[in-house]
């Protein structure tokens, strides 16, 4: 998947976001649907390999929910 392929769901509707592409932000994958999340990686279990998991903030979350019309 190339960065072209996200289109992003978060930091466009003002509000505590970030600018740049180094804060936590929710990405939609448009070639299969699929929901990207970018936060700060979070260590509070071992996920499976291959996976990973991150931290965001809930209002990072909610912006994506009505970014998406849910």
């Amino acid at each position: 998947m190339a960065r072209s392929d996200l289109t992003r769901l978060t930091g466009n509707t003002g509000g505590p976001n970030c600018d740049d592409d180094d804060c936590p932000n929710v990405y939609r994958d448009e070639t299969d649907g699929g929901i990207v999340v970018q936060g700060h990686q979070c260590k509070e279990f071992q996920p499976p390999a291959g996976e990973a998991l991150v931290k965001s903030p809930e209002h990072v979350l909610r912006e994506a929910v009505h970014a998406l019309g849910w």
